[in-house]
């Protein structure tokens, strides 16, 4: 996305004031920590391990996104999510390798806060979610929605169950090292940048890439 177009974007943000405040520790939070923790886990892991937990938890996403295309009424997307997640949890070891992209099954990425968008529910107000970054009411809803069925939340003991969260934030985070130096060399203004692009491609996703021109949200 061009840092241009993203400039241009415009967002309701009645939250501003709180929302920079947030970003900021985010910012912080992330640049001193989280950060350095994602660059260790990439020099010391090796890079098989890395791929085969990247794979699991894309395997679990797969599934999620099958669900959501299902309730899209998204027939062909639903049944090639769905074929990925039969694919890999069996001859993938459970989705340790991605047999399916390999049989050029296509992976689709839906998500709950898409599939309110596509059954017509707005943005609603901008919002930057401590820890989690930027979103706004809809997209938060669809995170809670996730969190109610997601079965990592059943994992036991609870000490077990926040590890593979943090495997998880961890295993994302590796995946967008290098994009930081795009974010500083194309923003005056990181939280402005940030949230129109954000805004942006929620709207893309919702409408699967083509967004009607006179659509505000």
């Amino acid at each position: 996305m061009h840092a241009a177009g993203a400039a241009r974007a415009q967002v309701y943000d009645p939250l501003e004031s709180v929302n920079r405040v947030i970003f900021n520790v985010n910012d912080a939070l992330d640049r001193n920590v989280v950060r350095p923790i994602a660059q260790g886990y990439v020099d010391i892991v090796p890079r098989l391990v890395r791929t085969g937990v990247s794979n699991v938890f894309g395997n679990l996403g797969d599934a999620f996104s099958a669900i959501n295309n299902l309730l899209q009424g998204k027939k062909d997307p639903f049944g090639s999510d769905l074929s990925r997640v039969l694919v890999n949890s069996t001859f993938g070891l459970g989705g340790i390798f991605d047999i399916a992209t390999e049989a050029g099954l296509e992976k689709y990425g839906e998500d709950f806060g898409q599939t309110l968008g596509w059954w017509g529910v707005g943005n609603g107000p901008y919002l930057v979610l401590p820890l989690l970054g930027p979103s706004n009411v809809r997209d938060t809803g669809g995170l809670v929605a996730h969190a109610l069925i997601d079965p990592v939340g059943e994992v036991r003991p609870p000490s077990a169950e926040y590890g593979v969260l943090g495997l998880r934030v961890l295993d994302a985070r590796a995946g967008l090292l290098g994009t930081e130096d795009l974010l500083q060399g194309a923003a005056l203004d990181k939280y402005t940048f940030v949230r129109s692009a954000y805004t942006q491609r929620r709207r893309s996703l919702v409408y699967d890439g083509k967004p009607p021109k006179d659509d505000d949200n």
